[in-house]
């Protein structure tokens, strides 16, 4: 008889609703890579996009879908060949076929040991933001001591991003609604209000001028912020569709050395240099709860899903 597990599904487009737990065949691990046990899996603006269809003319899914990407847990099985971890080892990273599971698989190039002192929900919530955030910062080549201003700072790669920069040397500016401000202000970033007037209100802050910008909201900011870099070399966006039309680079792809960038974010986050704040925790039942809430666009920090 085959073993099963439990997992969020959904067998076609649609809205919250065409999530489903639902019991599916444990996954077995191919060489390179490992089965985890699920601790936490974090929720990513991606996951309610490819559940929806807003991403279908570029990354189709395949049905039924599992969601989810971040993942943290409990190596409980390897696939041949694999000696960098053994069964019993706490990782965390990105996994392959659905992290919003008891179990799911991960391969090697995109995981890396879990400190102690890391919880699994932290964890969780750490993968697609920090590399994210890594990958989109390496663009920029920025030098310590200039200053770059990165629109919804107060999401979860804002957050990240925010508190690499700084770690760096860089001034930050950060913009967010303003009742987030104080929150920015506690990562060392200045606020600012997004929306209508942005350039005018950065420059208010930023005398000496900003040398670069990221965009991870999407929210219509890159003509302002190619204004205040002066070149859309200089800015760099995760989240808007129009970026081509004015010249400026859309992060694709991931960055070369996803263990070591994982392995740093990690490290940084043991000994309080990064902090990541969990907005709120879900039974995987209530990953539709979930998908609602980050599609709202307003939260501050990391949803997660704990299986367990």
């Amino acid at each position: 008889m085959k073993r099963v597990c439990r997992a969020v599904m959904f067998s076609e487009y649609g809205e919250v609703e065409v999530l489903r737990v639902a019991e599916r065949e444990v996954p077995e691990p191919s060489a390179g890579q490992v089965r985890i046990a699920v601790r936490a899996a974090g929720v990513n603006p991606i996951d309610w996009k490819l559940r929806s269809g807003a991403m279908a003319a570029v990354m189709p899914v395949r049905f039924p879908a599992v969601p989810g990407v971040d993942v943290a847990g409990v190596v409980e099985c390897v696939g041949p060949d694999v000696t960098d971890f053994t069964v019993g080892d706490e990782v965390f990273g990105k996994a392959v076929a659905g992290s919003y599971a008891e179990l799911a698989l991960a391969n090697l190039d995109a995981i890396a040991a879990k400190p102690e002192a890391v919880s699994w929900e932290v964890a969780a919530a750490l993968p697609v933001a920090s590399t994210t955030a890594y990958h989109a910062l390496a663009q920029l080549g920025l030098a310590q001591g200039e200053t770059i201003v990165i629109d919804g700072a107060a999401g979860g790669v804002g957050t990240i991003a925010a508190q690499i920069a700084r770690h760096r040397g860089l001034t930050v500016i950060g913009t967010a609604n303003p009742r987030n401000h104080d929150y920015l202000r506690s990562l060392g970033a200045i606020p600012v209000t997004y929306g209508d007037g942005l350039a005018d209100r950065v420059r208010t802050v930023a005398a000496p001028g900003v040398d670069a910008a990221v965009d991870v909201a999407g929210r219509g900011s890159l003509p302002a912020l190619v204004e205040l870099t002066g070149n859309p070399d200089r800015v760099i966006t995760i989240a808007d569709a129009s970026a081509e039309s004015l010249g400026v680079r859309f992060a694709y792809g991931e960055p070369d050395d996803m263990p070591g960038i994982l392995a740093e974010a990690a490290a940084l986050v043991a000994v309080g240099t990064i902090t990541v704040s969990i907005a709120r925790t879900y039974p995987l039942a209530d990953a539709a709860a979930a998908h609602r809430d980050s599609q709202t666009g307003h939260v501050r920090g990391k949803l997660v899903l704990t299986p367990i």
